[in-house]
């Protein structure tokens, strides 16, 4: 009997050893979730960019002479004709004067020949003068008209060399600094630049795209896969290198129809407003292009995504009910969600809640479902072990 009740105690002992070392059921994690449907999303392309003015006028002298007054503050805003600087217009002053006299020295001359031409004419009829005087009167006179015809021009050209003396502005915009300083001489035969004048509202931003990526957008508009606007247009948003967002969006306005050889790219330009000057010219930007719609688009929370140096990571729900990780090929970010390339399929289950509670294989509830319906809680594993 003693031996009967020392076997028993040692089973009990054993019994509850082994209760002891069997290690805890790890604990259910209540977690939302998303469930992943297809949908139509925008064909979002990211590419870096480059701010450039629309027009820029550089200002260069047209006359030679010395420079007498800037007559503009430096980095303001100009009007077109607006004046710069102002030449010494002494010696082309002169010169005008001079070509001026001539003029008037030619026009008498000419009224002179013309005179003369009106009296000969009566006297060949009554053959007092020969026909060869008359018509010699009339070559002078015509001569004497195509020199006026000649100075008056030569006149003309010294009043617009003289009215360059007040150097304006071509364009509208944000001119620079100078180039010149008062006392500097300037050159006409060298075209001596003087400053500079970008016009800045609108501006263009150009970038490059891969001329595979072109080819691709183009055949997906004409199978019928990517939906332009009802404008067809392309609408472009930028992002400065702050991470800030340029409020107004642009579109693209001219499409380069050949390959450059060196980078194998296509050349594309988009048009901005800019009533604030917040895009100065020179400046690298990013660029977002929204060529269309592309349908049986995938999409999820920016909160369920984990980024990675490749790409990022989801948290899924299994067949188990269980944690399970996924990687995940990541586009554009749009309205809050990341655009999933590939990593994920149609149904699948994607965790947006208590993210730093779980890990792979942890157990988890499916709370209520952002639908508002009470999705399924944790389903059993099934005794075989299969997914």
């Amino acid at each position: 009997m003693k031996n009967v009740l020392a076997g028993l105690a040692a089973c009990l002992l054993l019994i509850g050893c082994s209760d002891a070392e069997a290690p805890p059921e790890e604990p259910t994690v209540p977690v939302r979730i998303v469930t992943i449907a297809s949908q139509s999303v925008p064909n979002v392309i990211e590419l870096p960019g480059r701010v450039e003015p629309v027009r820029v006028a550089e200002v260069r002298a047209r006359v030679t002479g010395i420079v007498e007054q800037r007559m503009y503050d430096e980095g303001s805003s100009v009007s077109a004709g607006q004046r710069l600087f102002r030449i010494d217009p002494r010696e082309l002053r002169a010169s005008y004067a001079q070509t001026q006299a001539a003029l008037q020295r030619a026009q008498a001359t000419a009224a002179n020949a013309r005179a003369v031409v009106d009296r000969y004419l009566p006297l060949v009829d009554e053959n007092a003068i020969s026909g060869q005087e008359y018509d010699a009167a009339l070559a002078a006179s015509r001569e004497a008209q195509a020199n006026v015809a000649q100075i008056r021009a030569q006149l003309e050209a010294a009043s617009l060399q003289l009215g360059y003396t007040t150097v304006r502005a071509p364009i509208a915009g944000r001119v620079g600094r100078a180039q010149v300083t008062e006392g500097a001489l300037v050159s006409q035969p060298e075209g001596t630049l003087m400053t500079r004048i970008e016009q800045i509202s609108p501006v263009y931003v150009s970038f490059a795209q891969a001329a595979s990526e072109v080819l691709d957008i183009r055949r997906g508009i004409a199978a019928g896969e990517i939906d332009l606007d009802e404008n067809d247009r392309v609408e472009v948003r930028l992002t400065f290198s702050d991470g800030t967002e340029y409020p107004i969006p642009g579109y693209i306005d001219f499409l380069a129809y050949s390959v450059d050889q060196q980078t194998g790219t296509v050349e594309l330009r988009a048009e901005f407003p800019n009533p604030e000057n917040l895009l100065l010219p020179g400046e690298f930007v990013r660029a977002r292009i929204f060529a269309g719609q592309v349908q049986n688009g995938l999409t999820v929370p920016q909160r369920a995504v984990s980024l990675t140096e490749d790409g990022g990571t989801v948290f899924v729900v299994d067949n188990r009910g269980q944690a399970a990780i996924r990687p995940v090929s990541l586009g554009a970010m749009v309205d809050g969600r990341w655009i999933v390339e590939s990593g994920l399929r149609v149904g699948d289950r994607v965790i947006v809640s208590n993210l730093q509670k779980i890990r792979p294989g942890t157990p988890v509830q499916v709370l209520q479902t952002p639908t508002g319906r009470n999705a399924a809680s944790r389903q059993p594993a099934r005794k075989d072990g299969a997914p």
